[in-house]
């Protein structure tokens, strides 16, 4: 039997074009929007949907009665009958087209089946990314008039609701809002819908009239909307992109139970809204307080026992847990506090990693950390562990990293979970701006060399509580961890600082590691292969013959850097004083540098752009080197032809002075 040849499909059943990259012009949404903090968590299974190209990001609509206009399979069965054959091609033609009739039959049949024709007939026109800005809101304007009044009856279907999408999207001010009037009262319903949730996120931003309206609507329905997969999406965006505080407060207030929704006063200021959970324990006395407690714990259990669902990582679960904790603080009773706060860390335990990436998921966590025992640290530090280095690279999960730095005593747990991924992470996180803070906080902590003031004064927050449940000295602790991540660091440095220091960021690590790491006698030799490989790149030729590759005395950063290393230390602007590194030998970097350079780099840069570098290793060199070496360099210069220089120009005269001096 010979086999059947395959017939090639046409181009227009070749499958979907693939699109290409588009950069829109023209279009009237707003030209940046908020970002949703990224959780450290990512799941497989999951598909982060994009609603801003749901509506226009395929081509026609599929049959939506599950019908496919196929190959027609009949047409190539072989045969060596040709009339058997010819007949066969024939009644699979029929057969197609008759199922086309049925198809159009059920289409016609359906409720709206005229209007969503014509929709969709000037739909097509109106979401074509190139048209002109006026030709396109001509066709929207037709696109409106068919669907004007009919946008609820319309709006669950899957191809209609990409319609509507479109006007919002593409539309003018008046075409929004006009919609956005028409589906007031059907908020809810719409976030829980499978293809209309999208449409609810733009109105949320596009329509900032209507953001209040909305936020109502959802208000009274916060825990189921947070436990329905497709709503607790939108409620997200509302709530961490477009609500107010006082918004956002009214939201949370829903987890607080039913007894507060009923007996709430109504004619409350803001001020005390805003003030979350606070506000509501304020004026209560004890018994009703354990009630209202009860009520929030009972809607967070709720939320961790369905996990599944995707809502452990928005931040208004995070909220709610966060002002739990807070009021469990201020609690009477130590003993019951301590109880709850336990219990508490007991259901969420396992989820810990997808809440630190908010500001109060992060908060909450290092609650968890500061007011725990030993055993509750490493359990809380093993959920962690998998996801350190993105952790590192989040501006607010580190922060948990930090506080795990400050309270744990266990520090051979902290160089195992901790430390270890962190340094051995260390060439990615330099790249970073929270990356580098995490690499210096295991050598300098809370330095306000580098840690803003607002992010110690965060970090201090749980120094009270550390104060309780730690029991080894801070500085001790600190001097540890230390100890741990150094032989990492200068093995970093030995392999790829050369290459770090050459960039501004990286070389103001390169230089806090090779200050502050510990360099004793078991690290000296860390330190030594260190310091060689940042002296290497000196004693290439200068100036460089690659215009694309400088020499790093001509960068002022790394020029800056080894400056600092042979000065062996920060110079204080507050007290004009230098201040001299505990743990860097300066002169072991000078005569590191006398021999490893030599003179003839060394010349061309004192002749050149490099003058004050070089004096300052003459100033170094004067100051406690080996008379040896003094003499060695001295007659390094011996004939260096000063006068070549611009005697008028600060630098020579420097130069001069420390040679003389030496």
């Amino acid at each position: 039997m010979v086999a059947p040849k395959k017939r090639t499909a046409p181009p227009s059943k070749a499958g979907p074009v693939k699109k290409k990259a588009h950069i829109e012009v023209g279009v009237s949404t707003p030209t940046s929007k908020n970002k949703r903090a990224k959780p450290v968590v990512q799941h497989e299974s999951e598909s982060e949907e994009d609603d801003d190209n749901t509506e226009d990001d395929g081509g026609d609509f599929g049959n939506e009665d599950g019908d496919e206009d196929g190959a027609e399979v009949g047409e190539n069965e072989p045969s060596t009958d040709s009339t058997k054959a010819i007949k066969n091609l024939n009644a699979t033609r029929e057969s197609h087209k008759a199922r086309r009739a049925l198809l159009e039959q059920r289409k016609a049949a359906k409720p709206h089946a005229s209007l969503l024709a014509d929709a969709k007939s000037a739909w097509t026109l109106a979401r074509q990314k190139n048209a002109p800005k006026a030709e396109r809101q001509k066709h929207i304007a037709a696109l409106m008039d068919i669907i004007r009044g009919k946008v609820q009856d319309i709006v669950f279907k899957h191809d209609a609701s990409r319609i509507v999408q479109t006007v919002v999207k593409r539309g003018d001010e008046q075409s929004r809002n006009e919609i956005a009037a028409e589906l007031k009262g059907r908020y809810c319903e719409l976030a829980q819908n499978k293809y209309s949730k999208f449409l609810v996120t733009k109105i949320a931003r596009l329509c900032p009239a209507y953001r209040s309206i909305i936020i109502l609507e959802f208000k009274g329905h916060i825990r189921r909307l947070l436990l329905h997969r497709e709503a607790s999406r939108v409620l997200a965006d509302v709530y961490e992109l477009h609500a107010n505080a006082y918004e956002r407060s009214l939201l949370v207030r829903d987890l607080y139970g039913r007894e507060t929704a009923l007996f709430s006063n109504h004619s409350e200021d803001k001020g005390r809204i805003r003030a979350g959970l606070t506000g509501v324990l304020e004026d209560l006395d004890s018994e009703k307080k354990r009630r209202v407690l009860a009520a929030v714990r009972e809607s967070l259990d709720a939320i961790f026992n369905n996990s599944d669902k995707g809502t452990v990582r928005h931040a208004i679960v995070h909220r709610a847990l966060w002002e739990y904790l807070s009021a469990l603080n201020d609690f009477a009773d130590e003993a019951e506090s301590d109880k709850l706060r336990r219990e508490m860390l007991e259901g969420c335990q396992d989820l810990l990693a997808e809440m630190v990436h908010t500001k109060d998921g992060s908060r909450a966590v290092r609650e968890f950390l500061a007011q725990g025992t030993a055993k509750d640290r490493k359990q809380i530090l093993k959920v962690l562990k998998p996801y350190i280095e993105t952790m590192a690279k989040d501006d607010e999960a580190q922060l948990v990293l930090f506080t795990a730095l400050d309270v744990t005593d266990d520090t051979k747990l902290l160089a195992k979970s901790v430390v270890g991924p962190i340094t051995e992470s260390a060439t990615n996180l330099q790249e970073t701006a929270a990356g580098r803070r995490a690499l210096l906080y295991l050598l300098t902590p809370r330095a306000k060399r580098h840690f803003t003031p607002a992010l110690i004064a965060s970090l201090a927050e749980t120094d009270s509580a550390r104060e309780r449940t730690s029991k080894k000295d801070a500085g001790t602790r600190a001097a540890e961890v230390r100890a741990a991540a150094s032989p990492s660091l200068l093995a970093w440095v030995t392999r790829d600082g050369a290459a770090a220091s050459r960039e501004t960021a990286g070389s103001l690590v390169v230089l806090d590691v090779m200050l502050e790491a510990d360099g004793g006698t078991q690290l000296s030799h860390h330190k030594t292969a260190a310091m060689e490989t940042l002296l290497q790149p000196l004693a290439a030729p200068y100036p460089s013959e690659e215009p694309s590759m400088p020499h790093v005395v001509d960068l002022p950063h790394s020029a800056r850097m080894y400056k600092k290393l042979l000065h062996g230390g920060h110079f204080n602007l507050t007290t004009k004083t230098l201040e001299r590194a505990e743990r860097f030998s300066a002169k072991t970097f000078a005569e590191a540098f006398v021999r490893i350079v030599g003179r003839e780099p060394t010349l061309a840069i004192a002749g050149d752009g490099g003058a004050y570098l070089v004096a300052t290793l003459l100033e170094r060199l004067g100051d406690d080197s080996d008379e040896v070496v003094r003499n060695e360099v001295r007659g390094w210069f011996k004939g260096f032809n000063f006068e070549g220089r611009d005697s008028d120009a600060k630098s020579s005269q420097v130069l001069i002075e420390r040679l003389r001096a030496l």
